[in-house]
């Protein structure tokens, strides 16, 4: 079972729900982050309605209600984590995979040109939600929709030494 302590972020103090989860096959009582002020922990705890497309044991897809096409779809994980920096590896792997479940639904449902998935984290990347998400977004030609940036080459040196920083500031794997 997991360790209860490795669902608290950094400065945690959020009180906590109460959830079953499925581990090999047998039931274990588990504790979610919630926190009462966001509207993404209403919508898990029952608060608030919402449009779900999808629900297992630690995620949720519902419908954005202000979608930046139709068909945009949120996938995320039922614990509070206010972004990538603090959501732990197999919880971001599970919203991921909710999101790519949801994503072949939007596919076989809808037929786009394409499709975004979009995760920001912080005010200078419009993340405007602080509960990890991810954004399932229907594209179709012509939508006009700005989330893509112009492709213009980049000079070579900088690239490879940007690069470099990167690699030297990854953290090692589990």
């Amino acid at each position: 079972m997991p360790d209860p302590a490795a669902f608290d972020a950094p400065g945690g103090g959020l009180p906590r729900i109460s959830c079953v989860e499925q581990l090999r096959g047998r039931p274990q009582e588990v504790t979610l982050k919630h926190d009462p002020d966001c509207i993404f922990c209403k919508i898990v705890a029952g608060e608030i309605p919402s449009f779900k497309v999808y629900e297992d044991e630690p995620t949720l897809g519902f419908m954005d209600i202000n979608p930046a096409n139709p068909g945009h779809v949120l996938a995320i994980p039922k614990a509070h984590w206010k972004d990538v920096h603090t959501i732990p590896d197999h919880v971001i792997a599970a919203t991921v995979q909710t999101a790519k479940r949801i994503a072949s639904a939007v596919e076989a449902a809808l037929s786009p040109h394409g499709i975004n998935l979009v995760q920001a984290n912080g005010p200078g990347a419009a993340q405007s939600i602080f509960h990890f998400h991810m954004h399932v977004v229907p594209r179709h030609k012509g939508d006009e929709l700005k989330l893509n940036w112009g492709l213009r080459p980049g000079d070579m040196a900088q690239v490879e030494a940007i690069a470099e920083r990167i690699k030297r500031c990854i953290p090692p794997a589990d």
